[in-house]
């Protein structure tokens, strides 16, 4: 399948979803969404697939959030729109296999909230974040006003959005927003080492552990238990779980078969 505004390609297990406007900075248009939405359901049918990475073509910019050409006609009801930006970082958040934002440059607005929506996120020293939507009257509503707070916390949340500052790299992994921070240059294969950890791991353990994080952070704690209790539940009835447990008393690598 081509497309125009991003480009999928793929190396042994992972594959890459690589937005490709360099000469917008790599803006988020309606049909670049579009695209990327119909990306992951290829990906997400490709058992061959065992990671997702997510990066901006070039070396300036990540995505440097919505198209302001087509946000200035938006209306109420675009906010409920099925197929909107908010819902498209919904289906990446919920996807069955883990994925990995690649920060290269500019993180901003939705670019920022994509960022988010990923499972684990590194950056550049060079990347910037930032939530500057308050500058047009707008606030960050793809998950910005929601998912940064969860991940850094209410009170630097709200300064980031309501003050609009942009952090680099080395700033956001202390703030807990990205978990490494390196140099351009080793960033794709910083990126790279960590999913193939990931890889090496169980691919149901994967799937359940997702679920069990996700699903559990929206709930209070004790639902959240029982919720981890049934992921395990399920693990402890699978084939990979037998193959994991004598792999590691043989000394030996697992040959997991996601069964």
């Amino acid at each position: 399948m081509s497309f125009e505004n991003i480009e999928v390609t793929q190396n042994g297990r992972l594959a890459y979803i690589v937005i490709n406007r360099p000469e917008l900075r790599n803006a988020l248009n309606t049909e670049t969404l579009q695209e990327i939405v119909s990306a992951l359901h290829l990906l997400e049918r490709d058992d061959s697939v065992g990671c997702v990475i997510f990066t901006g073509k070039g070396e300036k910019s990540f995505a440097a959030g919505a198209d302001i050409s087509q946000l200035k006609d938006k209306t109420a009801l675009d906010v409920f729109n099925p197929n909107g930006m908010s819902e498209v970082y919904d289906k990446i958040e919920r996807f069955d296999k883990p994925t990995i934002a690649m920060v290269n440059g500019f993180a901003l607005g939705g670019g920022c909230e994509l960022a988010l929506s990923c499972d684990i996120r590194v950056a550049s020293t060079k990347a910037k974040f930032g939530l500057p939507e308050l500058n047009l009257s707008i606030i960050p509503a793809a998950g910005g006003t929601q998912r940064l707070a969860r991940v850094v916390g209410k009170g630097i949340a709200l300064d980031m959005i309501l003050t609009g500052r942009f952090l680099d790299g080395e700033q956001a992994e202390r703030i807990g927003l990205v978990s490494e921070v390196v140099s351009p240059e080793e960033l794709e294969e910083k990126t790279v080492e960590i999913a193939e950890k990931i890889l090496a791991k169980g691919p149901l353990a994967v799937k359940l552990a997702k679920l069990a994080v996700h699903s559990g952070f929206e709930t209070d704690q004790k639902t959240a238990l029982i919720i981890e209790k049934l992921a395990q539940a399920v693990l402890f009835s699978t084939e990979d779980k037998n193959e994991g447990t004598t792999a590691f008393l043989e000394k030996r690598k697992a040959e997991f078969t996601s069964k």
